[in-house]
């Protein structure tokens, strides 16, 4: 079962209303157990075709339920208005081409989501609240803020999922954050890249296997992979979704 409402986020600038989906097992109402607890950037995108950006989602529920994960799963929809997903997505102000400057907005989203959205989550739901069962997963630009959210709130997230994360937006102050922060035990960390987005990008490749040392480096058990011929697109995403979900659950 998912749950649709409509939150507000008063730290970000947008009185918008953006939507927020919460995932329930099946058999949820009559178990009586509490479950690990997912969360995702880009939540329009997890699991409705319909409310996705290009008309494809991750298919998240479809996965849950065939593979039996039992989990809670919280995404949340990022902001569509110009260039603030991009704000809100990056802990970090950069500026890129046809872009301009764009203002780093990420540590009030995960301030946020740690301080609000995760205790409103904990008291209405049957969740598993300590960090070993907290997971954080999202690609792209939401990748880059799982990576983030792993490392500086890692207090309270042991597990992420970072695929294609933007990692050239300020890879010298992920580095200093990294290498500043010795990681609790456990966290578990996967990182990839399709092949087809590597492709004439070298930088872009060294610089998913130069974090994934860094990390190993702060202690953290870390998965990174190329993903042959994969795009950087929900379809293909989704085709990794297994692989992540075994490697962080497993």
């Amino acid at each position: 079962m998912i749950k649709l409402s409509k939150i507000q986020i008063p730290s970000l600038p947008t009185a918008k209303p953006r939507r927020l989906y919460v995932y329930l097992p099946r058999g949820y109402a009559g178990s009586g157990r509490r479950y690990p607890v997912l969360y995702m950037f880009d939540g329009h995108n997890v699991f409705y075709d319909g409310h996705a950006t290009y008309g494809k989602s991750w298919g998240m529920k479809e996965y849950l339920e065939k593979s039996g994960r039992e989990l809670i799963l919280v995404a949340v929809e990022c902001n569509h208005e110009g260039f603030r997903r991009l704000s809100e997505y990056t802990p970090w102000s950069f500026s890129g081409r046809g872009l301009g400057t764009v203002e780093a907005q990420g540590t009030l989203t995960m301030d946020w989501i740690t301080k609000e959205l995760k205790p409103r989550i904990d008291a209405e739901y049957r969740t598993l609240p300590e960090r070993e069962h907290t997971l954080i997963a999202g690609s792209s630009m939401g990748g880059l803020m799982a990576l983030y959210a792993a490392v500086e709130y890692n207090d309270v997230f042991s597990r992420a999922a970072a695929l294609s994360p933007c990692l050239g937006v300020a890879p010298r102050r992920m580095a200093e954050l990294i290498k500043a922060r010795p990681l609790r035990d456990p966290t578990r960390i996967y990182l990839d890249m399709g092949g087809a987005e590597a492709e004439g990008h070298v930088r872009a490749l060294t610089a998913l296997f130069d974090t994934a040392k860094l990390l190993t480096r702060s202690y953290a058990d870390v998965a990174a992979r190329v993903v042959p011929d994969g795009r950087h697109c929900e379809a293909d995403w989704e085709k990794r979704i297994p692989v992540f979900m075994d490697y962080l659950l497993d």
